[in-house]
């Protein structure tokens, strides 16, 4: 445990972004015993032009003129730092030593207004938690001088178009300056050991509590009705970049009296799938996130057919634990990010494996197991993943801190 100590958190996600974030939940997490800075990415320019009429543009361009304050407070221990600043939009430039030389002023121009909140909180021996921001991170250990440097690396972000233009390069050389590099994945923590000895998988927290069933509140949607058991779900975007699109076509190919259940947005490709011509394959559509537990009952067996790509290869599915918080049987693609769920998650490598291990799941089903899977989602809280996050800093760091 880190207790009464100033922390720093910055990354890709202001506070005030519209969707959930990792970075902001364990930011509240070390809030409980600790003072946290939250430091919202700094505005660039051709944002503030090129967006200009969004709320959130509007709230940062007062901000930058002086007309509403840059520290806010949110809670007990913790504020948000909305960066004055403007730095300037180079992920485009082709020259590496002109990128350098741009990217090394936008992080000295960032860390100016840290320092300046730094001086006015009166923090002290801070850690900074730099959330995957590999472009500025390269510079901010040496311009803040935090007394541990830790690095969380969550997605394969360097396999994005956007940061892999330079992301590739750059992110090894932040990984090897940190004092420690947190992650949230086995393939993640095997990656930035190879430039870090100091490199541990920390799992990952999640907020499961709206999938919880256990007063038998949730309630499966009438849309069910006219579906025949059994129903073999899926719950997200429904995007070729991440789902094997062949292989539910296998699986209703193979058991045409198995109900193939897609809930949520389509992109193209999914729209011109043939799914859509199978008799058995159900299209729900786009669901309010408060309504998915109701549809996830709804399943049978709860699926993630999800492709091995550069995008998907080390990523943490939160999908996952939410399932399991409902107990639903699940079979998902075998990867080094799933082993760790490997004890109550069926993983299949082959179109053959999914149909084979869909049969295994639906025949030896039991209140047993279902128990089993909702205990091993709870272990998933944002408490167990901090105090992960907090044992990996003391064992890098215990040879030069002395912690309590």
């Amino acid at each position: 445990m880190i207790k009464g100590k100033d922390i720093i958190v910055l990354g890709i996600q202001a506070w005030d972004i519209e969707i959930g974030s990792n970075c902001k939940n364990i930011a509240s997490e070390f809030a409980k015993n600790n003072r946290v800075l939250y430091v919202n990415p700094p505005m660039t320019r051709a944002v503030m032009n090129s967006q200009k009429d969004k709320p959130s543009i509007q709230t940062r361009i007062r901000i930058k003129n002086g007309e509403e304050d840059d520290l806010v407070k949110i809670d007990t221990n913790l504020w948000n730092l909305y960066p004055k600043s403007l730095v300037e939009s180079i992920n485009s430039v082709p020259v590496h030593f002109l990128f350098k030389l741009l990217n090394k002023r936008n992080a000295s121009i960032y860390a100016n207004d840290i320092k300046k909140a730094i001086s006015r909180m009166d923090f002290k021996d801070f850690i900074l938690f730099n959330d995957s921001s590999m472009f500025l991170g390269l510079h901010l250990k040496d311009l803040l001088k935090p007394k541990v440097y830790a690095y969380y690396m969550r997605d394969y972000l360097v396999k994005v178009p956007y940061w892999q233009k330079h992301g590739e390069r750059i992110e090894p050389q932040v990984v090897q300056k940190a004092d420690v590099v947190l992650t949230n994945s086995a393939f993640f923590e095997d990656f930035c050991r190879n430039y870090n000895q100091h490199s541990y998988m920390v799992g990952q927290g999640c907020d499961v509590s709206h999938f919880s069933d256990e007063d038998n509140n949730i309630k499966i949607p009438d849309e069910f009705k006219e579906i025949p058991s059994p129903v073999i779900g899926y719950v997200g975007s429904l995007t070729s970049l991440r789902l094997d699109i062949k292989l539910l076509e296998f699986i209703a190919e193979q058991r045409k009296n198995w109900s193939v259940v897609l809930v949520g947005p389509e992109d193209d490709d999914f729209k011109k799938s043939n799914l859509h011509n199978m008799s058995n394959v159900y299209f729900l559509g786009r669901k309010d996130a408060s309504q998915l537990p109701n549809y996830v009952k709804g399943f049978d067996i709860a699926t993630n057919p999800q492709l091995i790509n550069n995008l998907t290869i080390g990523n943490y599915p939160r999908k996952i634990d939410e399932y399991l918080a409902m107990g639903k049987p699940i079979i998902a693609t075998q990867t080094k990010a799933m082993q760790m769920f490997k004890e109550n998650v069926y993983l299949g490598e082959t179109k053959e494996d999914y149909v084979a291990l869909i049969e295994k799941a639906l025949s030896e089903n039991s209140e047993e197991l279902k128990a089993k899977r909702i205990a091993f989602a709870k272990s998933h809280t944002w408490q167990n993943n901090v105090k992960a996050i907090y044992e990996s800093i003391i064992k890098a760091t215990k040879h030069h801190m002395q912690w309590d």
